[in-house]
Formats: C-alpha cells, structure tokens, sequence
C-alpha cells in the first residue's frame, strides 16, 4: 500500500505553476472551500480499490523513471507512460507484470507531459515544454507532427505549453494549451489546426490552466485547473455548463461505463499534495466514489473498469493501480 503523505494546506500562490495564463481568480482558494470538498468526497462510497504499486521491470540496469508524468492503458493489456528522465526515452510500455516491453523518444521531448491512445490504438504524446504534439504507432513509429506553438512573445524561451489532448469522432483531435495560454485547440485527423477557443479568466468559456481533456458522447470535458472546475463544450466549442465543487482537478478521463474518473485535491493545496482519485457521473457531476492517492497528474481507466494513475512526485519506477477486492 502506498504511504500517504500528510495533506499540509498552503495557500497556492502563482510560483507553484511555472507560468500563470491568467490572472489571480475572484475566488481565491478558502479553507471553508476545502473543507466542503473534503466532506463531499469523504460522505460518497470509499471504493474497495487500495492503490497498489506497479513496479517497473526495466530491460537494464540502472535504469530510472524520474517523473512519471502520465500513464495510459492500451487494449492488449499493456501500460504507456511517459516520463521526464530526459537521458532516457520518454515512452515506456510495460505488461501487465510490469516487465518492459518496449520503449522509444529519447532526445524528443524538453518536459513529457500527457500519453493518450485514440480509439485506433495509436499513441499521442504532449510535450509542454516545446508545445508539441506527436502521433506514433503503438510501436514507436511516427505519424504525424503537430506544433502548436502560439508562445507568448514575452514568455518564449521560459514558458510551457500545451498539457493534453483528447479525441472526437471523425479523427478531431482536441488540444487543451494551458500553461502559456488558456485554449482548447481543433485540429483534423491530418494535424490541421481547425479552431480554437479560449481566453484568460474565470467567466464561461475562459481558463485559467486547461490542464486535462476527455471527449466522451459528444462533449468535451475540460479541466480547467486553477479556476477548480470542470467546463462543458459540444464539439464546436459551444460552452454546455460547468462544475465547480470537485475542487483542483489535474487529470480527466472516461471509463468504460462512460462516466468520468478524475484526480483533485482542495485548491489551496501545493500541487505535490495527495488527494483523491475521484468517480464521477458524466452527466450530473454528481461524486458516485472516490479512492486515495498520491498520484493526481494522470488518470486512466481500463476496459475492466480499473483504475490507473501515475504514482506521484517522488515514487519512482513505479504506476499505481486501483484493482477492485485487491
């Protein structure tokens, strides 16, 4: 079982995000706000899946993960993740036993960031440093380069980027760019850019660090950090509503009943802080569970309906699995 650290409340000021693409929120980040997140959180089901760590079983020795930024479940059983050690490759694929299987990016990537899979079984990675993204085959071919750019003039040669990247019918391929700027991006299924919506702030159809994306039923679901709520848009970027009590939420995806698992913690933590990974219903919003972790980055669900996350800063060589009666 993995060690929790303690949750130490700090209020959360602009250094603990390496570049603010908005200004502070109207609504800055309260006890009382916390408090009522953890007693919604804590008043749903605990669901019986402790969090178990997966080690890594690396092809030679002295290998070392550094931070794993973001896992993903492939159909076959296997794990990808991507991971910041930048003197090794950036994507890893383990099996079920954690053994690796293959891996390839060294010298690709400034800061790893997101690893998706689309419906197709490819594999997309968002590289936040250089604001670019790249399609390979489940093997390590690459497909398709799409750099996103925009950098603030001001920021360039300090900022980051884009953070993750989610897919829509018909190969649209959706791009959350928080970090620098506060969007969310279309692009085809040949990388070109289509649209793009999104401006700095707290009013609907505004972001303040769109760190997470899941397309699920025809409607984009974006976790728009700072702010501490999830937005709605149909697929033409036509704000639907929004979320705002399930607090800090850093990753988004679906499951295979297509409601939302997502990783949060109360706003006025660090971002280093454990919380929860937390069972949402895709349509209401409404908490249907919650488990413990101390991994938040990135969140996946498999076919079975268990659950996947990155360890968190400081677990190496390792991804943590919630395994239901484990």
């Amino acid at each position: 079982m993995i060690f929790f650290r303690a949750m130490k409340q700090v209020s959360l000021l602009c250094g603990f995000v390496l570049v603010c693409s908005a200004q502070a929120p109207p609504n800055p980040p309260t006890a009382e706000e916390a408090a009522r997140l953890t007693a919604l959180i804590q008043s749903s089901k605990r669901l019986p899946w402790p969090g178990m760590p997966l080690a890594i079983q690396p092809k030679v020795a002295g290998w070392n993960s550094d931070y794993i930024s973001s896992v993903a479940t492939g159909p076959k059983g296997e794990t990808y993740l991507i991971n910041r050690n930048l003197g090794e490759d950036a994507v890893v694929v383990i099996d079920a036993q954690g053994k690796m299987v293959r891996s390839w990016g060294k010298g690709l990537y400034t800061i790893p960031h997101s690893i998706r899979l689309d419906p197709e079984g490819n594999v997309w990675t968002v590289d936040s440093g250089s604001s670019l993204v790249l399609k390979f085959t489940p093997q390590g071919k690459l497909l398709l380069r799409i750099e996103v750019g925009g950098l603030p003039e001001r920021m360039k040669g300090r900022a980051r980027g884009t953070a993750d990247i989610g897919f829509g019918p018909g190969g649209r391929v959706f791009v959350a760019d928080g970090y620098a700027n506060a969007r969310v991006l279309e692009y085809d299924a040949t990388g070109q850019l289509v649209k793009q919506w999104g401006t700095a702030g707290t009013g609907p159809g505004q972001f303040n660090l769109p760190h997470g994306l899941v397309v699920r039923d025809g409607v984009i679901y974006v976790a728009d950090r700072q702010n501490g709520r999830i937005q709605r848009f149909d697929l033409d970027g036509k704000y639907l509503g929004e979320w705002g009590h399930l607090g800090k939420t850093f990753s988004i995806t679906a499951g295979p009943d297509g409601n939302l698992w997502i990783g949060t913690h109360a706003r006025n933590l660090i971002n280093e802080a454990p919380g929860w990974l937390v069972n949402v219903d895709r349509k209401t919003g409404t908490v249907i569970g919650f488990v413990e972790s101390p991994g938040l980055h990135s969140v996946d669900a498999t076919r079975k309906g268990e659950v996947l996350s990155d360890p968190g800063r400081g677990n190496l060589n390792q991804v943590l699995w919630h395994r239901q009666g484990r």
